[in-house]
């Protein structure tokens, strides 16, 4: 399995953040607000006086288009713990956008949350239009139809998930800590996680009968599943998991896969709580290796990466 390839110093990634600040729409200012950032901090961050968290990387990347990838590397599809996507799933990065691409993004965001909150089949083209101030005659610019606006919405699902991963694994060495954590990052325990569990769910339904979406599905499915595979043979080498992966991939993406929509239907009983339960209590027991020692499902790690998650 090839290494990782090692983060950028913290001076780069500033020089990157630096030029996106630089090249973008509106002040700095402006920037920090949009990333949730006092404007004091993203100033010492730019100047190298202090070190962009996880969660900023993600909320930086968000804002401009660019994957967490580019601002630590350099460039999309750096190696690191977890899987770059590919296919039609694939994701460039806008770090040379123009004002056109700037608009077709800030429609996606909009399209995005419509139809994670109110769903698919009740998203009008007008209400794309109104919620990102713009006219129905733009928004068919740049996507013709309906359904290429939930296409798009997974792969900006694909993003979301990946820019979190990346930001968030990249300095756990540990291969069962990396598995809780990248559990961790896909549970719906806030708005933006509900938000992305609903639209996978809607493609599936989609997918189920539409065999033209399935291609951009299984694309962008198997970035997750790779990911996935990758931490457990990882595990698995480092003598800390059981040498089955390809078996206990397919069992545990199909365990989080019928738990999370349990959990985004309102089962009476499934939380989000005990779906983290579940999913710890079936990696001791089925994935790490006899003699193991359990990571304490109270480590304070694990809330840590909750609060970031939740303010990314």
């Amino acid at each position: 399995m090839p290494a990782p390839e090692t983060a950028a110093d913290d001076d780069s990634v500033a020089a990157r953040v630096r030029d996106l600040v630089a090249t973008g729409p509106g002040t700095q200012r402006r920037f920090a607000a949009d990333i949730g950032l006092a404007e004091t901090k993203l100033s010492k961050a730019l100047a190298g006086r202090r070190r962009f968290t996880a969660a900023e990387l993600v909320a930086i990347a968000d804002r401009t288009g660019v994957t967490v990838n580019w601002l630590l590397h350099g460039h999309d599809d750096a190696r690191t713990h977890t899987a770059v996507p590919g296919g039609a799933a694939r994701t460039e990065s806008a770090a040379n956008e123009t004002r056109g691409t700037r608009a077709r993004r800030r429609i996606l965001d909009a399209a995005w949350e419509l139809i994670a909150e109110n769903g698919y089949h009740q998203v009008r083209t007008a209400d794309v239009a109104r919620a990102c101030g713009t006219s129905p005659a733009t928004i068919h610019y740049h996507f013709p139809s309906r359904s290429a606006l939930l296409d798009e919405a997974l792969r900006h699902n694909v993003k979301l998930a990946f820019d979190r991963q990346v930001a968030e694994l990249g300095e756990v060495a540990d291969a069962h800590e990396r598995l809780l954590r990248l559990i961790d990052l896909q549970l719906p325990t806030s708005t933006l996680l509900r938000r992305e569990w609903s639209i996978w769910i809607q493609v599936w339904a989609e997918s189920a009968v539409d065999p033209a979406r399935r291609s951009l599905y299984w694309d962008a499915y198997d970035r997750w599943y790779r990911s996935v595979a990758m931490t457990l043979e990882h595990g698995a080498l480092a003598g800390v998991f059981v040498p089955d992966a390809e078996v206990l991939t397919r069992a545990l993406t199909a365990l989080i896969d019928g738990l999370g929509i349990q959990v985004m239907a309102g089962t009476p009983g499934a939380t989000a709580e005990g779906m983290r339960a579940t999913l710890r209590e079936f990696i001791d027991r089925s994935v790490l290796r006899p003699g193991a020692t359990p990571i304490d499902s109270t480590d304070s790690t694990d809330e840590k990466t909750h609060e970031k998650t939740e303010h990314a």
